[in-house]
């Protein structure tokens, strides 16, 4: 399956490489999520909120909300949830699931009291884990911190905690130049859980070998410039 991504900075719809230069800036968010419409899952992430720098809430409820008015499709929403307060307003706002990734992997390790307090709050279904790799390493806080940890170390330990994983290769995110199908197919044989694919991915010929190993596939750039072939 293709999740469009809606990834949200200072109050527009933006798409930028491997998490830094801006490509695109639409102000738009509602008239993307309409022309995204017909998808059964979106992806919206607060990427101020990811980096720690303001928060684009208010569009990420009208995001929800509009999701819940026109039985549109189902939204997962992540950046910068790191308390289990965020999580469940979220979920009660109308998110199918919550992404987290830096609050999962707190201080370089899992974060474990943080993650049995989301699942108790929430339940296990509604959580999602961002493992995004950089150089064969974990990347947090928007990407802008690199642990001493790749997927295959923690993926084991975070199953019991989500139900499903989100991973990006951020070496190739926004990039259009394809991504590193190898590199998703080693994360496959780490786990049974249900796990999204994203980071460069511009061909429909990537998004079926991704489903050929059982993953859903988020796209930003290929969709947002109309290149997805």
């Amino acid at each position: 399956m293709l999740i469009p991504c809606i990834d949200l900075q200072g109050g527009r719809v933006v798409q930028l490489e491997r998490g830094r230069r801006r490509l695109l800036a639409i102000d738009d968010a509602l008239g993307v999520a309409e022309r995204f419409r017909a998808y059964p899952i979106l992806h919206v992430i607060d990427l101020d909120a990811a980096m720690g720098r303001g928060s684009n809430a208010r569009l990420v409820r009208l995001l929800c909300g509009w999701a819940r008015e026109v039985g549109g499709p189902r939204i997962r929403v992540g950046g910068g949830i790191r308390t289990v307060r965020r999580a469940k307003r979220l979920i009660d706002s109308g998110a199918e699931k919550v992404i987290v990734g830096t609050a999962a992997l707190a201080r370089g390790g899992i974060h474990r009291p943080f993650l049995e307090r989301l699942r108790a709050a929430v339940g296990r279904e509604r959580v999602m884990v961002a493992l995004d790799t950089e150089g064969g390493r974990i990347v947090v806080r928007g990407w802008k911190r690199k642990l001493a940890l790749g997927p295959e170390e923690v993926i084991a330990a975070l199953a019991p905690y989500c139900s499903g994983f989100l991973c990006t290769y951020v070496d190739a995110e926004g990039t259009m130049r394809g991504t590193d199908l190898g590199w998703f197919r080693r994360l496959r044989r780490l786990t049974r859980l249900p796990i999204t694919a994203a980071g460069g991915i511009r061909s429909r010929s990537e998004v079926r070998a991704l489903a050929r190993m059982g993953m859903d596939a988020a796209v930003g750039m290929a969709v947002y410039r109309d290149k997805l072939r």
